[in-house]
């Protein structure tokens, strides 16, 4: 599509608005909207000024004048809005320099599709990620100097089976019980399929869509593979979307891992390959179907998943769901099947074209541009140094014995550990310029600071049922 085409959408639809999407450093959509006056090709090309000071990890403030550059491919008509209004998604420039700005995650990932292109390996980079979320009825959540606590309700939530609702219906999924019932247990049947529709509307893909396991409305929603900058694009939507149409419903939606104590977090499994000239090259004669390049792909995720999970798993929140016993991949192995490994074979298809490796120990809280982008470079740094991922592991890793498992080498078990893991590995990520030293830096400075050490400072409130008597 190009700054015509746009135009020419926004004519057809009648659009009053224009709305500027682009991403702070975190991973959180940012917006300004002008009159449609305003869309003009110029702006394609020139951009549109606004205050970098006040975007979350971005510039000083004696430095914070930016640009933001739409991109024609991702106009769409935003369907949330009361006036017809067509939203378009903007790269950061600097307006002395006019270069992209080393910060802006939609740029770095699209240097890491860059770099892939330059090694030769292949020319696109496909992502599939399995985005999970809890849908709830009410959340409140405060924190101050003499108090702090969290309340969250569903009325899908097994803790409501014995409240007054005038009248309590039951159908209610027990603990890790939520996977795949029929209504009226799966009450949000409805809800998931108006998300769908919206996704639909917007250009993406949908394959399916389903209850989670845990209970009190914890969902899930694939979308079909993409490139990586077209896939985290679209990542991006796909929450915009969920968000507000649960919103129309009086509802709320969250991506934290793990909201809910004693059932199972919400992961983001993510479908990765690589091809060359319009042919797969994951597909061989190695194991589970493999060639050497996926598997040296896989050794690659696994020698750097430490590290990566700086920015896989970017949230303190990130750590309560990988522990053992919920469905969560701390352990760094690989198998065909295996659910309980860090990377997955899937084997549903025996196509070339489905080979593919499903890492699992990612989180929906992340930032797609930042880590479909650091996942790729550290696939591909595996497949640079022939980095073989070992034997794989078949077995259900959960039941394994202590000797075995002590082989089995592990996530880290906080953000703190794996930032520290961030800041001693990190030359992969900087191969062809894609993260900069200076943004990585920033990762790692703004997650201990503004995160680590402000989780650190305050009481938690099971502190108090452990220690006030003391």
């Amino acid at each position: 599509m190009t700054p015509k085409d746009v135009i020419k959408m926004a004519q057809e639809n009648k659009a009053v608005m224009v709305n500027f999407k682009f991403l702070d450093f975190p991973g959180i959509w940012q917006h300004f909207a002008a009159p449609i006056a305003e869309l003009k090709e110029e702006i394609f090309e020139e951009g549109l000024g606004f205050d970098g000071s006040s975007i979350r990890g971005w510039q000083a403030i004696h430095t914070s004048d930016m640009l933001i550059i739409p991109d024609p491919k991702t106009a769409f008509m935003d369907p949330f809005m009361s006036y017809p209004t067509i939203s378009l998604i903007c790269n950061i420039v600097d307006p002395i320099t006019k270069e992209f700005y080393t910060r802006d995650p939609r740029y770095i990932a699209q240097k890491a599709e860059a770099y892939l292109k330059s090694t030769g390996v292949g020319d696109t980079a496909y992502f599939g990620p399995e985005a999970e979320f809890f849908i709830f009825d009410d959340v409140r959540f405060d924190q101050n100097a003499q108090s702090g606590y969290y309340f969250i309700d569903s009325v899908e939530g097994i803790w409501n089976s014995g409240r007054i609702e005038n009248p309590n219906l039951g159908y209610k999924p027990r603990h890790k019980e939520g996977y795949f019932p029929v209504p009226p247990t799966d009450s949000l049947v409805n809800l998931r399929t108006e998300m769908v529709q919206e996704m639909l509307k917007c250009g993406i893909y949908v394959e399916k869509e389903h209850h989670e396991v845990a209970t009190a409305g914890q969902a899930e929603i694939d979308m079909r593979f993409e490139s990586l900058v077209r896939m985290a694009d679209n990542l991006m939507l796909f929450k915009y979307i969920i968000k507000n149409v649960a919103k129309r419903h009086n509802k709320t939606v969250t991506f934290m891992p793990k909201p809910l104590f004693g059932d199972n977090g919400s992961g983001m499994h993510v479908h990765q390959s690589i091809w060359k000239n319009g042919n797969p090259t994951f597909a061989g004669k190695g194991y589970a179907g493999l060639s050497d390049t996926a598997l040296y792909y896989i050794g690659g995720i696994l020698k750097h998943a430490k590290s990566l999970a700086a920015i896989t798993n970017p949230t303190t929140n990130s750590y309560k769901r990988l522990t053992p016993g919920f469905e969560a991949p701390v352990n760094l192995a690989y198998s065909a099947r295996n659910r309980s490994a860090g990377v997955r074979i899937p084997t549903y298809s025996p196509s070339p074209k489905a080979k593919r490796a499903e890492v699992r120990f990612p989180d929906p809280s992340c930032n797609g541009y930042l880590a479909f982008a650091a996942m790729l470079m550290a696939g591909l740094d595996g497949i640079e140094n022939k980095i073989h991922p070992g034997e794989p592991l078949d077995k259900d890793i959960y039941e394994l014995g202590p000797e075995e498992l002590a082989n089995v080498p592990t996530m880290p078990g906080s953000l703190e550990e794996a930032l520290d893991h961030l800041e001693n590995d990190h030359e992969y990520l900087m191969k062809g310029n894609v993260f900069t030293e200076d943004a990585i830096k920033t990762w790692i400075n703004y997650k201990k600071t503004r995160e680590v050490d402000a989780l650190r400072l305050r009481p938690h409130p099971y502190e108090f049922f452990l220690y006030y008597d003391i």
